[in-house]
């Protein structure tokens, strides 16, 4: 995990959602003085050349889509810019072919240290997409993917959740500890209580490490509950948390045969900003 951040991928479709992972963007670049990049990835079912005039799809119109959103882009792009600060600037690129899959090369290619991504207000079918489609590009990358809704613009990451399942998760405490470093955070490691009290040692052990490598302010809580996503939640509603930080896993899922069926991650029913992390 680096000291910093360089580059934000931010993935840009044009829909309303886009406006508050980039204002969530920027307020992170300009943190850490680092590079936007909006990405828009355009895709196309190319099929047989049959009767059916609507049905047919041929290069120039890949070309003619690819130029009219790199316009859009680059429109997109002056906008924002000067909302950065120093000499930090905002790339752009336009892909065709796969969504996730053009992504996930994006960010390898380019070495990504973030990816924020906007959450639809009302759009419940995109919400379960994404929802699966942030969990995947966070495995596949190893980078962690930010998810902000409309309600996630106004705070900077003060109150950082840390929740902690079954063993002390270092690519997440390093990465909430170069957070809090930042933005002058604390902390909130927390735990379900289990009865053969392994869950006070993990608490203890990612106490320590945290404590190893910075001075920032840090609690450990055990918290009694049957879900740690839900316990998490209404936590985070609590204390009035910024930030939560998960892995994509099952114990991350909401409690309920819908949330089970959709796959639903706690960033889904989160008005605070929820970052996912591969688990290492």
């Amino acid at each position: 995990m680096p000291n910093k951040l360089y580059n934000i991928l931010v993935p840009v479709d044009f829909t309303g959602k886009n406006k508050w992972a980039i204002a969530k963007a920027i307020e992170i670049a300009n943190n850490f003085e680092c590079n936007i990049h909006f990405v828009c990835v355009v895709q196309h079912n190319i099929v047989p050349m049959i009767p059916i005039e609507s049905s047919i799809f041929t290069p120039y119109e890949s070309h003619a889509d690819r130029m009219s959103n790199y316009e859009r882009l680059r429109e997109l792009a002056a906008m924002y810019s000067n909302q950065l600060c120093g000499d930090r600037k905002i790339e752009i690129s336009v892909l065709e072919g796969n969504t996730g899959k053009r992504l996930v090369e994006y960010i390898r290619d380019f070495e990504m240290d973030l990816v924020v991504v906007g959450l639809s207000r009302f759009n419940l079918i995109e919400r379960i997409i994404s929802s699966i489609s942030i969990s995947r590009l966070a495995r596949k990358t190893n980078v962690p993917v930010l998810a902000v809704g409309s309600s996630g613009l106004i705070c900077h990451f003060k109150k950082i959740i840390l929740p902690l399942h079954d063993e002390v998760s270092v690519h997440r405490i390093k990465m909430a500890t170069m957070l809090a470093r930042t933005f002058r955070s604390t902390i909130y490691m927390i735990a379900l209580r289990k009865e053969n009290n392994v869950q006070e040692k993990i608490i203890s052990d990612a106490l320590e490490l945290v404590q190893s490598i910075s001075a920032i302010p840090v609690q450990g809580i055990i918290l009694e509950g049957q879900n740690l996503a839900k316990t998490t939640l209404d936590f985070a509603k609590k204390i009035n948390a910024d930030l939560i930080m998960i892995n994509p896993l099952r114990e991350f899922n909401l409690p309920g045969w819908w949330n089970k069926l959709t796959n639903k991650l706690l960033s889904y029913s989160s008005k605070i900003p929820v970052m996912t992390m591969n688990k290492q």
